[in-house]
């Protein structure tokens, strides 16, 4: 739950910043094994240019990767996944609408 919790707050707090934040999912075409594979993408796919935050799942295969779309992209993304030596197909991907500030 505190795992959550900070995730949660980090979004809400980079998404202060992010003009463009995007949600990312992806399945992993029954790549992804055990927690040892969940850690391998976050290491890695964490640094990928404008990451906020991933989410994985390995009962569903899927990754979810938000980030923010003027720092980085959906297929600069799919390709570090692809470079860990997973097959990936996009399933969706959305923007995040984000409420405005009041003055």
């Amino acid at each position: 739950m505190k795992k959550f919790a900070f995730i949660a707050a980090m979004l809400m707090a980079c998404s202060v910043y992010a003009k463009d934040l995007r949600v990312l999912v992806v399945d992993t075409q029954k790549q992804m094994h055990c927690q040892n594979c969940e850690n391998k993408i976050k290491k890695n796919i964490r640094f990928e240019k404008g990451v906020k935050a991933i989410e994985t799942s390995v009962p569903k295969q899927t990754v979810t990767i938000t980030y923010d779309a003027d720092k980085g992209s959906k297929e600069s993304i799919v390709k570090a996944l692809g470079d860990l030596g997973y097959q990936v197909k996009v399933v969706g991907e959305k923007k995040v609408e984000q409420k405005k500030a009041k003055k």
